[in-house]
């Protein structure tokens, strides 16, 4: 039986000559998913990931929430610092053995009753600024709030069980990771400031907890992607683990990088009579780390992190000399902003990569207390910091303080360099 011909029709319209071309297309070729919807096909992975955003965002809020309550109702921004400083303080000596019961006992049975006394700490908190309680009250109050889970040391968990077999897929997941954290840090002071300034003092604080409370219930709710408890107390501790300790030192000066960049752009800003556009400036060095973060996610990188990790060290280094040329040769506020978007690009991919040596170098079961380590060198690093470009700006210049975070960087790669110089050899 003969087959039929496909060939194209000649008719005319008018004076117009028209082709109808009848010939079969050949299917289309599905596009393949990129790398983050590829992310997102496991099962539970979105769920998990939206709570895990509702309680961090929180992260960002709840220190400028208290600052700003206490100073306005008790008329003392040095109250308000030592109160959050006090906070930071005994976060960095509970959040390691929170952590370390985390991965003893589950994330579900150990960071929702965390989360809940942390939570409980906030409203006390509001209630003795609400009820001019005396001042010591404020520090017991806040203090509590130290058992708050590292959620996105969990988040990471979750990633590193569930892809613990595709690196790639990993290396895409720890860049999300990243990619939030630096849009919570960003959308966090906002939102708080906004609910403090328009609605009464208290806002900020009464929102992040019951953000942190919901989300936490949402996030822990996911038990399928939940990883395995490990009952392994004879397991070495990540602290003693080889390539630790000078990670964690190199954590503890990245730290000090951004600890350093908020205190003195906020000084710079204050300096030429813009205090309050310092927000924006920070947030646009926050928006650069979030976008590089997504781009360095997607791309297919080769080699070991270990190498990758002085490269990256070396990208921070130089980009932040451009905040402090800009300051000291041109001080515009506005050209600041640019170099600051700039700098920015180069947060993400280092702590993405810092990150991924945590996990490799953390010992089998204790991944949380291993990540929570490094975030807590993170928070030493930003008060260390913190002090330092406040110290500079105050007794020297806001443009001499840009030097502080420049340094800290470089003392990060010198770290770095030299652990790697050790590994060679």
């Amino acid at each position: 039986m003969p087959q039929p011909t496909h060939r194209p029709l000649f008719t005319t319209t008018g004076e117009t000559l028209v082709i109808a071309d009848f010939t079969p297309r050949p299917p289309r070729t599905p596009r393949e998913p990129g790398p983050y919807r590829r992310l997102f096909t496991h099962p539970g992975t979105r769920a998990f990931t939206a709570g895990n955003l509702l309680a961090r965002l929180p992260m960002g809020m709840f220190s400028v929430s208290a600052v700003v309550m206490i100073a306005g109702t008790r008329g003392s921004y040095a109250l308000a610092g030592a109160v959050t400083a006090t906070g930071l303080a005994a976060t960095a000596v509970l959040a390691p053995f929170t952590a370390r019961l985390i991965d003893r006992h589950g994330q579900a049975r150990v960071a929702l009753p965390a989360t809940l006394l942390a939570a409980l700490g906030s409203l006390a908190l509001l209630l003795c600024v609400r009820y001019d309680a005396p001042a010591w009250t404020l520090f017991a109050a806040y203090a509590a709030t130290a058992t708050t889970p590292n959620i996105g040391g969990m988040s990471r968990a979750r990633w590193a069980h569930l892809l613990k077999d595709d690196a790639s897929s990993l290396h895409t997941a720890n860049s999300f990771e990243q990619a939030a954290d630096e849009l919570c840090f960003m959308l966090g002071p906002v939102l708080a400031a906004l609910l403090c300034g328009t609605l009464f003092p208290e806002a900020g604080t009464l929102v992040a907890a019951v953000l942190l409370v919901t989300g936490m219930l949402l996030f822990t709710a996911q038990r399928s992607t939940e990883p395995p408890a490990q009952k392994q107390p004879h397991t070495k501790t990540p602290l003693r683990a080889p390539g630790m300790p000078p990670l964690l030192l190199a954590c503890l000066a990245m730290g000090a990088v951004f600890g350093s960049m908020e205190v003195v752009t906020i000084a710079f800003a204050d300096a030429r009579g813009h205090a309050s556009a310092a927000g924006l400036v920070l947030g646009l060095q926050a928006a650069g780390s979030c976008g590089a973060g997504l781009a360095y996610g997607a791309l297919k990188l080769r080699g070991p992190a270990e190498a990758r990790h002085p490269w990256c060290l070396a990208a921070m280094t130089a980009l932040l000399a451009l905040p402090l040329l800009t300051a000291a040769t041109t001080g515009s506020l506005l050209l600041l902003a640019g170099t600051l978007l700039i700098a920015g690009m180069a947060t993400a991919p280092t702590m993405v990569t810092t990150m991924t040596l945590v996990q490799e170098r953390t010992p089998a079961g204790r991944l949380n207390e291993g990540m929570t380590l490094a975030v807590t060198s993170l928070l030493g690093g930003i008060a260390a910091g913190s002090a330092v470009a406040g110290w500079t700006a105050e007794h020297l210049s806001p443009t001499a303080g840009y030097s502080v975070p420049v340094t800290a960087a470089a003392v990060a790669l010198t770290i770095s360099l030299a652990t790697n110089s050790r590994a060679i050899h």
